[in-house]
C-alpha cells in the first residue's frame, strides 16, 4: 500500500518546477452552472474508478508546464469568453503544488468564484495548509471522498487506511480556519452501513456535511476494464449503473 502524503511529495517533483506546474488542458466545462476549468497532472492516490487514470499513472510523459500567470489567464479568458463566473482546477489533485495553487489563487479577482476540487490528504495532514487557503474569500472546497469508510478507501485507492482520515482532518482543518467547504463521496462501492456511519461523522465535523454530494461514477470503457481486475465490479450499485447503461 502507497502512503499517499509520501506519493504526494514523489510526483510533485516530477510535475512541479519552481514556480510552474503540469497542466495537460484548459477547456470550458458544464459542471456547476458552466465553469472554466484547467486540468492538472499528477496525484497522490491511484483510484480504480478515476476518469483521468491514464494522465494520473504517467505524469511524466504527459502535459506541459505552466506559470500561474499562464494558468490564471487561460481561466480568466475562458471565463470571460463564455460568460463565466467560476473557474477551477482539477483532473489530478490540484494541492500537489503549494506554492503554485497559492500563486494562482492571488491571480484569481475576488468577483470570480474559484472551485477546489481535491482528495485532501495534503490538507488534512498539514493545519497550515488550510489557514493559507482562508486567506481567500472567493475560494470553495470541494473535498472528494474515496468511499465510505477506510476499508472502502483502501480498496479504491491503493493506499493506506490512514488516509480516510485525512480526508476526514481535511474538512476538520478547512472548517477550523473558515474555508468555505463541503464534501462529496463515491458511495457506489460503499454499504448502506458504511454510508450511514459516514453521515454520522460528518455530521459531527459540520450539521450539514450529513447531506454530502454523492459523486457520479461514470463506467468509461477503461474503468471497467480496471473494474474488472478486482471484485469492486461486483459492487450492487455499480451493477445497478451497468445495468442503466445497458438498457440505454
Amino acid at each position: 500500500m502507497e502512503d499517499p502524503v509520501e506519493l504526494a511529495e514523489k510526483v510533485g517533483k516530477v510535475v512541479g518546477s519552481g514556480e510552474k506546474r503540469k497542466y495537460y488542458r484548459f477547456r470550458p466545462a458544464p459542471f456547476y452552472g458552466g465553469i472554466a476549468t484547467a486540468d492538472c497532472v499528477g496525484c497522490c492516490l491511484r483510484c480504480i474508478f478515476c476518469w483521468s487514470w491514464h494522465i494520473m499513472v504517467q505524469p511524466e510523459k504527459v502535459g506541459r508546464f505552466y506559470s500561474p500567470e499562464e494558468v490564471a489567464r487561460n481561466l480568466l479568458s475562458i471565463s470571460r469568453k463564455k460568460g463565466f463566473h467560476q473557474v477551477r482546477i482539477s483532473g489530478n489533485e490540484p494541492t500537489l503544488h503549494r506554492l503554485h495553487l497559492l500563486k494562482v489563487l492571488q491571480l484569481i479577482p475576488k468577483e470570480i468564484h474559484f472551485i477546489l476540487e481535491t482528495n485532501g490528504i495534503l490538507i488534512g495532514s498539514d493545519p497550515s495548509y488550510a489557514k493559507e487557503l482562508s486567506k481567500f474569500p472567493n475560494l470553495y472546497v470541494r473535498v472528494s471522498f474515496k468511499g465510505a469508510c477506510s476499508e472502502d478507501f483502501t480498496r479504491l485507492t491503493g493506499a493506506n487506511p490512514e488516509g480516510f482520515g485525512l480526508q476526514l482532518k481535511a474538512l476538520e482543518n478547512l472548517v477550523g480556519e473558515g474555508v468555505d467547504s463541503f464534501p462529496a463521496v463515491m458511495t457506489n462501492f460503499s454499504s448502506e452501513e458504511g454510508i450511514k456511519k459516514l453521515r454520522q461523522r460528518l455530521k459531527e465535523i459540520r450539521l450539514d456535511f450529513a447531506d454530502f454530494e454523492e459523486e457520479e461514477l461514470i463506467l468509461y470503457p477503461f474503468i471497467e476494464e480496471n473494474l474488472k481486475k478486482t471484485s469492486l465490479l461486483k459492487a450492487p450499485m455499480v451493477n445497478d449503473q451497468l445495468s442503466l447503461m445497458t438498457d440505454h
